[in-house]
């Protein structure tokens, strides 16, 4: 490895320029400086030639070029050889142009070197000369050597040794930093020494940095890297990654199936034979047969025979080794152990212990267990290979029984599901079978591939109550038969006799009460007239629940239905009874017609009108029939607006007809909604419906009427600080109101009130208001008096009878009236008419 020197990396052109711009600035600008270097006459490539000091220069230059190409200035001033060079003058001179990129400014610097002609050497020896001994040079000391120490490693030295006095010195790991104090070399000689054992493994190598520099503290050579490599030595046994591998192969596998990979690591250094492992199997156990195979290089454990049996042997262990130096005798090894387990398949089937059972279960229970089998199986317990599955194969078919399996026991359960019935049948023989939950794994030969077991069930006789079978029993009936009418009812029977004597029966429900039942018999008796039609009837059959007991009191339940045939008692009838025609855009409409009857009794119909001989009702009126149930009603005339009674007879199909009255609306609308909602004397009648906004108008109306009384109120109220005396003319006169009832009593008001009078219908006034009479029956009386200087105050009776009569006191004043009677009414009169009118508008509108 060469020691870092600067190189003439730029580019071409680059160089071209700043060559060009060096041979101007040499030939045009003055040195700041010039240095002269006693050199000898011939140098060597990359030789140290001597230092400048450039800052006394220039402070700052970017850039530094000499303009000699076989000379290289460094950054610090030191100064090097590119080529080897002979002198062929005693002088020897170039420049050094220094440029600072910032402000442009350039400087230069004459260099000028001598040789020394006491040292001068020929060309040859020069030539002989040329090979450096500055440079990288192989290094490596044995791991864990044992010495003598301090142990001789190599020796560095500089050329520049012939002609000044260096010393040699080293940094790096090992010497002043960890490792410390492992490598030192001697100052004067160059000679490096190790001065303890190294393991590999903990530093595979060490890069140092030699230096060679003159007693002044110049450096006539590069820093020096050297490489010193530890040679491995095989010191580390190849460890197996686990003390115990654990694998499982699944049994009668192929030959060559994978068992598991071992794996084992050695610390010595990689792609060496000191890390170039062997893995062999040592020992088996049991020993034979020989089953399994380890691949040397991998550590793939794989299966030699196919006799892998888990019912036989269902673990192996095996110890292995693994052995470095590729396995050669004098190798390091380590030994491990490997535990094979056998996984279970499903080889071995289930079988039944016995080949036939017997048991027994009286008839008509049901959920109850009846009998237990077993069975033996040489797989792996409490797995699906294992765990049994049981079948019933014959003997089932109506359903009665099935057969589980118990969990825990493996067992197989045999239960009845549906009871059985004795009368019917004594013995039942089933056979069942059995599996695993998992699929048998060999390949079906000559042998079943499952077992099968017959089952004997003796049915035991039971004392039973009456049954009920069928559950659901019919009898036809007509409807509208005459009350007491007989007829067959519900029947249930003794099991065992297969007779109906001796049970008795009883009615549970009946909806409407049309039949009694029959206590010894069960035939039922019409008690009210039966109707096909009626509400509750489902498709013309009526329910009934009957219950039957025998004389032990055990009893049944059934239900007998009662089909009622249908008679033609009912005529067809339109069940929309008005019809509207919105006359200016239709001159007919649809009537429909329904019979509550059966499809046998009712449609097609026939449709008529049916009217007097002296009535004109076929010349307004015409019927057309659309389909069977359909009709279409048209009016002949240009009949008025109005509603009319039109009689419709309909007839079934057996002549059995009903006349239905139709009110039929003739109306100025354009849909049947428009009728129905307006008030138009063109229909000949209507209701008085107000609409929501003539509603909200009313509203507004009163409360408009209200406002304005407040206003009068408050005003009068207001100009009470004010008084006015009435006029001259009615200063000196009292009013009397009377009628022809007796006169009330008589009552003193306020006189800053407002009192409201109601008789009859209606008065309004303000208290002291003058004129104000009290009508009754229409007749008002006002009688006016004179007298002297008298009060005049509000006075209010009760009753029918109100007399405004003169009052005892001092002069007439008035200071709680602000209008006189014939402003108060034309007033007042005024705002009720336009309000009235408004009101009315809205109304008809």
């Amino acid at each position: 490895m060469a020691p870092a020197r600067p190189t003439r990396s730029r580019s071409g052109a680059l160089c071209g320029h700043l060559l060009l711009a060096l041979t101007i600035l040499t030939f045009t600008c003055d040195a700041c400086k010039k240095v002269v270097l006693q050199v000898p006459s011939q140098l060597d490539a990359e030789k140290f030639v001597g230092r400048v000091n450039l800052k006394e220069c220039f402070q700052s230059a970017n850039l530094i070029y000499s303009s000699d190409p076989d000379f290289q200035i460094l950054e610090d001033g030191s100064l090097y050889t590119t080529n080897a060079i002979l002198l062929s003058s005693e002088e020897r001179s170039f420049t050094i142009l220094l440029y600072n990129t910032e402000n442009q400014e350039e400087k230069k610097l004459l260099v000028l070197l001598q040789h020394q002609t006491k040292k001068r050497h020929s060309k040859e020896k020069v030539l002989r000369r040329a090979k450096r001994r500055w440079a990288p040079i192989p290094c490596s000391m044995q791991e864990n050597s044992l010495g003598p120490f301090p142990l001789f490693l190599q020796q560095i030295q500089s050329d520049t040794a012939q002609n000044y006095t260096i010393f040699y010195s080293i940094r790096g790991p090992g010497v002043d930093r960890e490792p410390t104090n492992l490598f030192y070399v001697e100052r004067d000689t160059g000679n490096l020494y190790c001065t303890r054992p190294v393991d590999r493994e903990e530093y595979e190598s060490f890069e140092l940095i030699a230096f060679a520099t003159t007693p002044d503290g110049y450096t006539p050579e590069l820093p020096l890297p050297l490489v010193i490599r530890i040679e491995d030595e095989n010191d580390n046994y190849p460890i197996f990654t686990e003390t115990t591998y654990v694998f499982t192969v699944s049994e009668n596998c192929r030959v060559g199936s994978t068992v598991g990979q071992v794996c084992a690591t050695d610390k010595d250094e990689p792609d060496t034979m000191h890390t170039r492992l062997k893995y062999s199997i040592i020992e088996q156990l049991p020993a034979y047969p020989t089953l399994f195979s380890m691949h040397p290089a991998t550590g793939v454990i794989t299966t030699s025979s196919s006799q892998l049996d888990r019912e036989l042997i269902d673990k192996y262990q095996l110890k292995i080794k693994v052995q470095d130096m590729d396995g050669q005798y004098f190798g390091l090894q380590t030994t491990s152990t490997c535990i094979i387990n056998i996984g279970d398949v499903n080889d071995n089937l289930p079988t039944f212990t016995r080949t036939s059972y017997v048991t027994s279960v009286e008839e008509n229970t049901v959920d109850v267990e009846i009998l237990r089998v077993t069975v033996e199986d040489k797989d792996l317990m409490n797995t699906v290979n294992w765990r049994a599955n049981y079948t019933i194969l014959k003997g089932n078919e109506n359903g009665n029984f099935k057969i589980v399996t118990d969990p825990k026991t493996n067992e197989g359960v045999l239960c009845v599901v549906k009871p059985l019935n004795y009368e019917e049948r004594q013995q039942v023989n089933l056979q069942i079978g059995v599996v695993n939950e998992a699929p048998y794994s060999k390949e079906a030969s000559s042998q079943s591939v499952m077992s099968t077991a017959t089952v004997t069930v003796n049915v035991k006789n039971q004392d039973e109550g009456p049954e009920c079978s069928p559950a659901v029993q019919t009898v036809q009936i007509k409807e509208n038969v005459p009350v007491g009418t007989k007829s067959n009812g519900y029947k249930a029977y003794d099991p065992e006799t297969r007779s109906s004597s001796g049970i008795r029966y009883k009615k549970l429900t009946d909806p409407k009460g049309w039949v009694t039942i029959d206590e010894n018999e069960g035939s039922i008796t019409i008690f009210r007239n039966l109707d096909r039609e009626a509400e509750s009837i489902r498709d013309g059959i009526y329910n009934i629940t009957i219950l039957a007991s025998d004389k032990d009191g055990r009893t049944c339940t059934g239900t007998l239905g009662i089909t009622l045939e249908d008679e033609n008692d009912n005529g067809p009838v339109i069940l929309k009874r008005t019809v509207v025609i919105c006359k200016t855009v239709l001159s007919s409409a649809d009537i429909v017609a329904v019979d509550p009857d059966g499809p046998t009794n009712g449609p097609p119909f026939d449709f008529s009108l049916e009217s007097d001989p002296d009535s004109d009702l076929e010349r307004k009126w015409r019927l057309v029939k659309i389909n069977d149930t359909a009709a279409r009603l048209f009016f002949q005339e240009d009949l008025p607006f109005g509603t009319y009674r039109v009689p419709v007879r309909i007839t079934d199909r057996h002549g059995l007809s009903l006349i239905t009255p139709l009110n039929v609306i003739l109306c100025d609308c354009v849909t049947e909604n428009d009728c129905a909602l307006r008030t138009d004397a063109r229909t000949g009648q209507g209701e008085v419906r107000l609409g929501k906004w003539a509603i909200l108008a009313i509203l507004l109306g009163i409360a408009l009427l209200f406002c304005i009384l407040f206003t009068l109120v408050c005003g009068g109220t207001g100009a009470a600080k004010q008084p006015k005396v009435f006029p001259d003319d009615l200063a000196q006169q009292n009013l009397i109101v009377s009628n022809t009832e007796a006169p009330g009593d008589d009552k003193i008001c306020p006189t800053n009130g407002f009192t409201t009078h109601t008789v009859g219908s209606s008065a309004q006034g303000i208290c002291g208001t003058l004129g104000s009479g009290v009508k009754n029956g229409g007749q008002e009386t006002i009688e006016m008096a004179k007298s002297g200087h008298q009060t005049l105050e509000p006075c209010r009776g009760t009753g029918h009878h109100h007399t405004l009569d003169s009052c005892r006191g001092g002069p007439v004043e008035v200071d709680n009236c602000r209008y006189t009677y014939s402003e108060w009414h034309n007033l007042t009169q005024t705002h009720l008419g336009e309000e009235s009118i408004r009101g009315h508008t809205l109304i008809k509108n």
